[in-house]
């Protein structure tokens, strides 16, 4: 009589930003890497049972606290906010979008350096980085915590600067502020995942391959597959032109002395290289975007 053997799956729990500027990019990209996301009704939580994942969509604030706390596995959200809530979640890989520079403000004129802050108040948004931050400078300042927008408290008399994240620095300038000081630090969204120590085998093993696939959609939006004819005698030219990652793809031709040739090429180059190997002799060229990447 057979014995049925009955196998543990783990589901894989992860954090998506359910709005703000790291919301739709992040959907995107777990879309391209293979998993289901969709929030046709703006659902709280999907389950992806082909790929065995549950997403809870929570404010980008909160996944760094839902996963440095072990509620959830992993998750998507901003280095700045991993930061700044300090739980112990662990960044495991850089995603490359939301990009931005988190820095000091004030009057112009008024703070000119880092050392002009202490004993002023400092209105942020962040204040477990800012504190670290400035403790590391031993600079003491008294820290004023607002929630949203805080480009306003220095008019409105509550602080002498303030430490935000800056994107364009528009809504500083709008507020008659201006940065001062080296930044605090370049954000971006990232992948981040539960303390490796409190996380089984099977969980990490899954962890990693959602690193991985969202490692090679990344990978394959910087590069575009080139394919063109060319004839034998400027194939070592051609070639040197299209390196790839280790070598490019050669066959041989019907057509007598002639070769066909596959490679990658960094994608904000390609038209380049294309017009590099007409004037080389390569014909037929072709460019075809990827969708995704194992490198």
């Amino acid at each position: 009589m057979p014995v049925a053997i009955f196998v543990r799956v783990t589901t894989l729990r992860i954090a998506v930003p359910n709005k703000g500027s790291l919301s739709v990019p992040s959907e995107q990209l777990l879309t391209a890497a293979g998993y289901r996301v969709h929030r046709g009704n703006r659902e709280l939580m999907i389950d992806d049972a082909r790929n065995d994942v549950q997403f809870f969509f929570l404010r980008p604030r909160d996944i760094a606290l839902y996963v440095g706390s072990g509620t959830l596995d992993a998750g998507l959200t901003g280095r700045d906010l991993l930061l700044d809530a300090d739980t112990g979640a662990e960044e495991i890989l850089a995603l490359g979008y939301s990009e931005s520079t988190f820095r000091f403000a004030a009057r112009p004129g008024a703070i000119a350096d880092l050392r002009d802050l202490d004993g002023r108040r400092v209105a942020t948004s962040y204040p477990g980085l800012v504190e670290k931050h400035l403790a590391e400078h031993g600079v003491q300042v008294k820290l004023v915590r607002l929630e949203g927008a805080v480009e306003t408290s220095v008019q409105l008399g509550i602080a002498d600067a303030v430490a935000d994240v800056v994107e364009t620095g528009t809504s500083l300038r709008n507020s008659g502020l201006a940065v001062f000081g080296e930044p605090i630090l370049k954000s971006e969204a990232v992948l981040i995942r539960r303390p490796a120590a409190e996380l089984t085998e099977e969980s990490l093993a899954a962890i990693e391959r959602l690193r991985r696939r969202l490692k090679g959609v990344l990978i394959a939006r910087q590069y575009v597959m080139i394919d063109y004819d060319c004839p034998v005698e400027v194939q070592q030219a051609a070639c040197a032109l299209t390196p790839g990652i280790e070598s490019p793809t050669v066959s041989p031709l019907a057509r007598e002395g002639w070769v066909a040739v596959r490679s990658l090429v960094p994608r904000e180059r390609a038209p380049f290289v294309m017009d590099e190997l007409w004037e080389v002799g390569a014909r037929a060229i072709l460019v075809t975007p990827l969708e995704s990447s194992r490198l």
